[in-house]
């Protein structure tokens, strides 16, 4: 098994002699992090210049798009707010689809973790590309047609400008805790899906996966749980997009049991592995997370699943460690062209046969 992680350079010295002592091997990714976060950006971070979809943006410039794109389409998309954020940040949500009376729909949400920045600009992608090709492209033009997206382009807001002004690396949101100086709730612990009991999770609220004083304890997490519970008679299928280690994941993370589908699962994870590849031959691993990634619990997509929505699936986009979370913006184009196939790939199969 291979483990990524950040140490602090005055501890550097000691964590590699520790792991020699143990016979551990290791590799060493990054020399210099904040040299690596520079990096990121093909040139300079994009405070000041217009919105691009294939630049990393700030949160201001995601809003500011939201209605832009709306306006644009009024025919194709709408935007809805569906909570407010522990900050008091509007979660603006957009239904992209025609207005053909009662329709399957498929929700998904980029950004749950802050720092996971790829994540975001591939919802963005997703509209841009959606709105664009429709009445173009046959596959796209039929998905729209007949089902509805909900695209939620910003889970975790507080965290992705925290993770844009103070601190790049930062996961999880911004909320405060009694008794403690440290912030934030992991939003992807924090679902009621055998909530704080086994896996990858904390109850120390310093650590990046604590899972919350209490399931949907999160303004951000109730906010789309509330949305999805009102709504689960049109939503088939729920796509969470995360980053990175190139997976395509679906149910159970809380336990090795298989899903009651889950051979379908790994039938419509397999075609839609084999189309994201036929672009650039990105190879993707997929499989139920508890074996493939590891056991966790509280994750939106392990609930998702619980509540009835029978195709559920977190991607975990490029790369496999070499960037990391740092993945330079040179690289979201082919990252969202190719991940574009495999979510028409699953659409396609959810219409056809989802009830």
């Amino acid at each position: 098994m291979e483990v990524d992680f950040h140490v602090r350079a005055h501890q550097s010295r000691a964590v590699q002699t520790l792991m020699e002592q143990n016979e551990i091997q290791y590799e060493i990714v990054f020399n210099n992090l904040q040299e690596e976060i520079e990096k990121q950006f093909d040139g300079k971070r994009n405070f000041t210049g217009r919105y691009n979809y294939r630049k990393y943006n700030d949160w201001d410039k995601i809003a500011a798009w939201t209605v832009r794109i709306a306006k644009m389409y009024p025919k194709l998309v709408s935007r809805m707010q569906i909570g407010s954020t522990f900050e008091k940040r509007p979660m603006y949500l957009l239904k992209v689809g025609t207005e053909r009376g009662r329709k399957k729909a498929i929700f998904m949400d980029c950004g749950i973790h802050a720092r996971e920045w790829i994540s975001p600009a591939f919802c963005q992608w997703f509209v841009k590309q959606a709105t664009k090709t429709y009445g173009k492209d046959k596959i796209m033009t039929h998905l729209l047609d007949n089902l509805n997206f909900y695209i939620l382009p910003v889970f975790n807001i507080d965290g992705y400008v925290w993770s844009w002004t103070q601190d790049r690396m930062w996961r999880k949101n911004r909320s405060k805790h009694s008794g403690t100086n440290c912030s934030g709730t992991d939003l992807n612990r924090n679902f009621a899906a055998a909530w704080g009991t086994t896996g990858f999770i904390s109850d120390d609220p310093c650590d990046e996966t604590y899972y919350g004083p209490a399931p949907e304890s999160e303004d951000e997490t109730k906010a789309v749980a509330t949305f999805i519970r009102n709504h689960l008679s049109s939503i088939k299928a729920y796509l969470t997009i995360h980053a990175y280690s190139q997976m395509l994941i679906f149910p159970y993370g809380y336990t090795s049991q298989k899903a009651p589908n889950h051979a379908e699962l790994m039938e419509v994870a397999k075609a839609a592995v084999k189309a994201l590849s036929s672009l650039y031959g990105t190879k993707y691993k997929y499989g139920a997370s508890a074996s493939i990634i590891y056991p966790t619990s509280g994750s939106s997509d392990d609930w998702a699943y619980d509540q009835g929505i029978k195709y559920s699936f977190g991607f975990e986009l490029r790369d496999k460690g070499k960037y990391g979370f740092l993945l330079p913006e040179s690289m979201i184009k082919p990252t969202c062209m190719e991940t574009m196939l495999a979510v028409k790939s699953i659409a396609s199969y959810v219409l056809s046969h989802a009830l």
